[in-house]
């Protein structure tokens, strides 16, 4: 993983805790080893979990280690999503009512989080949320639109990681969210 600046030991720890406290705590943000994608993505990716993902360098790193399974998007465990390209989330794989773990995780790379002029703001509910919370993330609305449609059918789902820099925030299939 250092081929992506990340340290295998204690970035992927730190990275774990930070992805445990935004699941937890959804539309919290907190802070991990940069690049937030690359760490997150190293600490969910082992040799039994799928992933997609257009980023050659990534791909490359995983695989030197022996932790890269290629799938396509609509079969993936995690989607690795560099830049929103217009796919639908909606086809990622959501899991089924008596395996809904078999749902994939989304990690989108995003430019900001929490007050941004360059997206949405979300209101969030559900498990882990004092009432309602907001999160602004710089997506398009359709974008997020499309994932809250994918969350529409708990449990199944998707779970979203978005990654700045160096922060993440989260959204387990458990939330309900709003585009607002």
């Amino acid at each position: 993983m250092r081929a992506l600046g990340i340290d295998p030991v204690h970035d992927t720890r730190r990275t774990f805790d930070g992805l445990l406290e935004a699941m937890s705590r959804p539309g919290t943000v907190h802070a991990v080893p940069t690049p937030a994608d690359y760490a997150v993505v190293a600490t969910l990716v082992d040799h039994e979990v799928t992933l997609a993902t257009d980023d050659e360098m990534l791909r490359d790193a995983l695989a030197d280690q022996g932790r890269f399974e290629g799938a396509p998007r609509e079969e993936a465990d995690i989607v690795h999503a560099r830049e929103y390209t217009g796919w639908d989330v909606r086809d990622c794989e959501r899991g089924s009512l008596t395996e809904p773990s078999d749902g994939a995780t989304v990690v989108y790379r995003v430019d900001a989080l929490e007050d941004t002029d360059d997206g949405p703001t979300l209101s969030l509910s559900g498990p882990g949320v004092d009432g309602t919370a907001p999160l602004s993330v710089a997506l398009p609305e359709a974008e997020l639109s499309a994932l809250a449609a994918a969350q529409s059918d708990y449990p199944r789902g998707v779970d979203a990681v978005f990654a700045t820099e160096d922060r993440v925030a989260a959204l387990p299939r458990s939330v309900t969210m709003e585009v607002v």
